[in-house]
Parts: structure tokens; sequence; C-alpha cells
């Protein structure tokens, strides 16, 4: 009795796996169609996911978002339209290439500002240190000077 048991649960256990695996499977009329979704999928970004695209996201929002991209494409909408409903709907987040607006150029500007302040702040601090030292060297050699006399 308890081997029969012991298979019944192996039994389930083999089955109940088969359930939760399910793979997405889309279906395209042409071959560009079916380009145009997987470059789109890897271009968009996963709105809750941290720096994901939605091709390789799991999360709930990320399959919403593939099933959407796939229905735009079989509509016959352009990859502009498609990246446009995409903003429209969750923002500029959503696309990997943000635009050049009054609210991203500080994204653009902000790095070369940091790079220029650190350029001018390494020449001034290696111009001041050698006055520094000079100064220091010429104390040293009055004060032997002066002890001489």
């Amino acid at each position: 009795m308890i081997r029969f048991k012991s298979l019944i649960m192996v039994l389930l256990a083999v089955l109940s796996t088969s359930v939760f695996a399910s793979e997405e499977t889309y279906q395209f009329e042409t071959d560009a169609q079916s380009a145009l979704f997987f470059e789109l999928t890897k271009e968009l970004r996963c709105p809750m996911c941290q720096n994901q695209n939605i091709a390789d996201s799991d999360a709930m929002i990320a399959a919403d978002l593939r099933r959407k991209v796939y229905q735009l494409v079989n509509e016959g909408q352009s990859r502009e339209q498609i990246i446009d409903y995409m903003k429209q709907r969750y923002g500029d987040f959503v696309y990997y290439q943000p635009p050049v607006n009054a609210t991203t150029v500080w994204l653009w500007l902000l790095p070369a500002f940091f790079v220029c302040f650190g350029i001018v702040f390494v020449v001034r601090s290696r111009q001041q240190k050698p006055v520094r030292q000079d100064e220091n060297k010429l104390q040293a050699a009055e004060k032997l000077l002066e002890e001489d006399k």
C-alpha cells in the first residue's frame, strides 16, 4: 500500500510541474514581423524590473507588454508607432534610448560636467602642490643659513 501511495505522489508531482511550464509562442505572417517583434522586445524595458528588457523578464507586466507588442505587430503598425504607443502608456522609461528634452537633458550633460570638473580639480591641485613644497624647502634653507651665521 505504501508503494502505491508513493507511486501516486510521484506521478502527481511529475504531472503538476508540466502545468507550470508554459512557453509563449508567437506566430507571424512574415519573417519581417517576427524580426520586428524580437527587436522591439529587446529594446523595450520592463517597467517593473531593474533594467531588464521585456524579452528577458519573467514579470507579469513584461508578459503583458510582449502580448501587446505581438498584437500591434500583427496589426501592421510600424516600429515607431509601437514605440510611441509604449512611451505614451508607460513613459520614456520604457524605451532604452531616452529623448533629449528639458527633463532628460541632465542625463546627457551631468556626466560631461563631472568630467570637466574633475579635470579642473586635478589640474589645479597639481599646480598648487609644487608651490607649497618650494615654499617649505625655501624656509628650511633660510633656517639653515641663519643657523650657520
